[in-house]
């Protein structure tokens, strides 16, 4: 598995992420706004949800590589006052970002994606972290009226990320085996195989390259932006909104897919 990103960026981008959803939030004209891409949340909701997991992430980190599951949140609960709550999430995000320094990207760390490609470690809790944060800001400026694009590096890494943690398990593809492939406009594509053997995902080789001919035609391809590709995968724009090529039913089905 490839990164883009090392464990210095992760936590700057946490930070930076987090600053500009608290931003979204604060010119947002109402917290009882509904989130257009959480519709069951108010904005209120949202800031409550993404403070509280923070805070629960913190503890797990903090409870070191025996754990055994996901730790509750500490500290207070989050105040309804708009002022009082932004403070509140600024604090939830330091006591992440705390937990994190101090564990260091190595150590061991209880995760729900044990079956995936990704290690079971702080590193890629805080990898995932970054994405959980920035797709939530996404959420929160698009309520306040004022979305932003992704910045290229999170999405980057985010359509990485998203294959080798979200989508790639050892249970078994219910379906007929499929290849897919996945294209950043001039940039690097990923390839995700489905078969009774799960979902297995790897970086594509450089177009032109002998690796590159070898390989299999894919039964369907998705091409777009980083960001286009990362905000299909996470639901905020519709599967189909990137360019398809080949049967985007296989596209409709990994949607619907939930491993056991």
């Amino acid at each position: 598995m490839e990164k883009t990103l090392e464990f210095p960026d992760l936590l700057r981008l946490i930070d930076e992420r987090s600053t500009a959803f608290r931003a979204a939030v604060a010119a947002a004209p109402s917290l009882d706004t509904q989130v257009p891409t959480c519709p069951e949340w108010t904005l209120s909701d949202l800031v409550r949800h993404l403070g509280t997991g923070r805070r629960a992430w913190a503890a797990t980190v903090a409870a070191g590589p025996d754990a055994t599951a996901k730790a509750a949140p500490e500290g207070p609960d989050a105040p309804r006052e708009r002022e009082a709550l932004l403070e509140w999430m600024a604090a939830s995000t330091r006591a992440l970002l705390d937990a994190l320094r101090e564990a260091g990207p190595d150590r061991g760390c209880w995760t729900w994606w044990g079956t995936s490609q990704s290690p079971q470690t702080c590193g890629a809790v805080a990898r995932h972290q970054l994405q959980e944060v920035a797709m939530h800001t996404y959420d929160a400026q698009l309520t306040a009226g004022d979305p932003r694009p992704l910045p290229d590096q999170v999405a980057l890494d985010g359509i990485d990320e998203f294959l080798h943690t979200c989508v790639a398990t050892t249970d078994p593809w219910p379906h007929e085996p499929a290849v897919v492939d996945y294209h950043v406009t001039d940039g690097p594509s990923w390839r995700l195989w489905l078969s009774g053997d799960g979902a297995r995902a790897t970086r594509l080789p450089v177009p032109g390259t002998a690796a590159d001919e070898a390989l299999e035609a894919a039964d369907v391809s998705a091409t777009g932006t980083a960001a286009e590709l990362v905000l299909a995968f996470y639901g905020r724009i519709p599967v189909d909104a990137p360019k398809v090529d080949g049967d985007i039913r296989i596209f409709h089905q990994l949607v619907a897919w939930e491993p056991a």
